[in-house]
């Protein structure tokens, strides 16, 4: 695996500073049932790295102490942690919403046939990735058989009532680009999503969040021995846009990594570039409480032109 992490100083990203926070997104650890190319995770069935019963306990703590709004919940594949369901059930008792960054395929998987049901029954928004409408780019991404696998998924939520409209249970379906380029208009792109899945499957789902590739951990790997990097790196450099900025993620969410540790994007924690908090050394969950850092810095480096190249990119689709 090459590190992405030393060639990251080469445009200098402009300094940004964290809002208030609102979204904790947890990732409770690296194990996935598939080992997509894309991935910035690095994630699959391999990993054994495992958020513990106790950081489960502190980021339910920090929930109701802190007031957070919104817990995006995240992997890996998350559903297949032990205390996925726990931690759901208690996140949305003390009345956060909460949303499942789902692959799709692990609702087939041995033990999981009431997944979806438990998801609906708790009104958890499922934010699937459905890198493309069709079996052959999805396939050569994912894997064989994931685009036959995925459809089976959407339409087991479809029947419990996900992405129908008046139903209040939200679907939403998340797209990367199959290489080192942008991605298209996303709400063109919606509209064809809807169309093809519609009439080859009668699938419906909410809205599409277009995603860009972040250039580090497999994906960035793989730039690396193409020759790529430089070239990907040069088109969102070129591709950013100043009016982006005030609409990142990183500034209302904090990524909480499987061991506690804070951080302010998914991307930095795989990066290993913390949160700065004053008087942290490294900030975990419980310096949270009674602070969130609002006007800190984020700590930012040349991927974060992924997040501000054309349209925007963020884990709620284009920012523009």
């Amino acid at each position: 695996m090459h590190a992405t992490l030393p060639l990251m100083r080469t445009y200098g990203f402009p300094a940004l500073r964290r809002g208030r926070l609102e979204t904790l997104q947890v990732n409770l650890g690296y194990k996935c049932n598939q080992s997509c190319l894309h991935c910035h995770v690095n994630a699959g069935p391999t990993r054994t790295e495992a958020m513990s019963a106790e950081v489960v306990a502190d980021v339910l703590a920090v929930i109701a102490l802190a007031s957070i709004k919104t817990l995006d919940v995240t992997g890996g594949a998350p559903e297949l942690h032990p205390q996925f369901r726990n931690l759901v059930a208690r996140a949305r008792e003390l009345g956060a919403r909460v949303i499942d960054r789902c692959n799709l395929t692990v609702l087939l998987e041995p033990g999981q046939a009431d997944l979806a049901a438990f998801l609906a029954a708790h009104r958890v928004e499922v934010t699937a990735s459905l890198p493309c409408y069709t079996e052959e780019l999805v396939d050569r991404q994912r894997g064989k058989g994931v685009y036959a696998k995925s459809i089976e998924a959407l339409k087991q939520l479809n029947a419990l009532g996900y992405g129908v409209e008046g139903s209040g249970l939200i679907l939403n379906l998340v797209y990367n680009p199959q290489g080192p380029s942008l991605p298209p208009p996303q709400e063109a792109l919606e509209a064809d999503y809807k169309r093809v899945l519609g009439e080859r499957f009668g699938v419906v789902f909410n809205r599409l969040l277009a995603l860009a590739n972040m250039p580090i951990q497999r994906f960035g790997s793989m730039l690396i021995s193409k020759g790529k990097f430089n070239e990907y790196m040069a088109l969102l450099h070129g591709a950013h846009r100043d009016e982006n900025l005030h609409a990142v993620m990183c500034r209302s969410l904090v990524s909480v990594d499987w061991q506690g540790y804070l951080y302010d994007c998914d991307f930095n924690q795989m990066l290993g570039l913390p949160l700065a908090l004053p008087g942290c050394k490294r900030a975990q969950l419980s310096d949270l409480l009674g602070r969130d850092g609002e006007g800190n810095p984020i700590a930012v480096r040349d991927h974060c032109y992924g997040c501000t190249a054309g349209q925007g990119s963020s884990c709620g689709g284009a920012l523009v």
